[in-house]
């Protein structure tokens, strides 16, 4: 029933969004230049790789000796207002087509955290990621790393179809809110690197 919710409502959201995502991308192609789609390979159901996709915020600046400038300095001002509005997220309806992520679920982040997770950390990936989640829901960038995993966890063992629901409802608000964006001092969230007790 979730993979066909899912399936009916990314592909329903497309069309529907269609002239959003278009002009999202010509501005982007403008102010930003190309290439405006974001693509980075991240972990899904069981951890097993896929590569999520966004649209681009940041510009390619890059220093002397050819590496990218910080995050915060290639963050433009147009890149804030597309996070603000969750407009970089669009393309992740893709995503939901396709069957690498759900409309909820735990976030899917990076691949170089699987090996810093507690066992119980990596339940998060019992199920597939998601464009939104509880931990979205409930403080989103603004909380630790420990709250959100502990957050994701929640879910898992606690995920039904209306619950599903309330959490869409929920992230609507969300976006109107625009809240939780970012970390204090970061443009979004310092890396995680680790919970104390790991490997437990």
């Amino acid at each position: 029933m979730k993979r066909i919710f899912d399936f009916v409502c990314s592909l329903m959201g497309l069309i529907m969004l269609s002239p959003v995502i278009l002009v999202t991308a010509c501005l982007i192609c403008l102010k930003l230049g190309s290439p405006v789609i974001f693509k980075q390979q991240r972990p899904g159901l069981q951890g097993k790789p896929f590569f999520v996709y966004k649209f681009r915020t940041m510009t390619d600046e890059r220093d002397e000796d050819g590496e990218l400038l910080p995050d915060h300095v290639r963050l433009t001002s147009f890149g804030k207002l597309l996070r603000k509005l969750s407009l970089d997220e669009l393309p992740q309806l893709f995503n939901v087509l396709k069957g690498d992520i759900s409309l909820v679920g735990p976030r899917p982040l990076l691949m170089e955290y699987l090996d810093l997770y507690t066992p119980e950390q990596a339940r998060r990936h019992e199920v597939r990621p998601g464009i939104t989640g509880w931990a979205q829901v409930n403080g989103r960038n603004a909380i630790s790393w420990e709250e959100k995993f502990n957050l994701d966890v929640w879910y898992v063992e606690n995920r039904s179809f209306w619950l599903d629901i309330k959490i869409l409802f929920m992230t609507v608000l969300k976006v109107f809110k625009s809240e939780g964006i970012s970390q204090t001092g970061h443009v979004t969230i310092e890396k995680f690197k680790g919970s104390k007790g790991r490997g437990a």
